[in-house]
């Protein structure tokens, strides 16, 4: 009884785990073919050096990142 119940606990917790880690690719691939469109759009509206306009762009893009990091968690976690 007690193995059963082990066992349901780790197919549940696997199964979790195993579909945050293919949320987390997915959005990865998402990144990936979005970066080039937004270093591009970024570099046309910030007409400075290469590297301040990289610089820059890295900023919004991270943190646009870390809002939708914390949006997600809290998502998550209402759960």
């Amino acid at each position: 009884m007690v193995i059963k119940k082990s066992v349901k606990k780790f197919e549940r917790e696997f199964r979790k785990s195993l579909g945050m880690a293919l949320i987390a690719a997915f959005g990865f691939l998402t990144a990936l073919a979005w970066k080039d469109v937004i270093t591009g759009y970024l570099e046309k509206i910030i007409s400075l050096s290469p590297i301040q306009g990289k610089l820059i762009s890295a900023l919004i893009i991270t943190a646009i990142s870390v809002i939708v990091i914390i949006l997600i968690t809290k998502l998550i976690s209402s759960e």
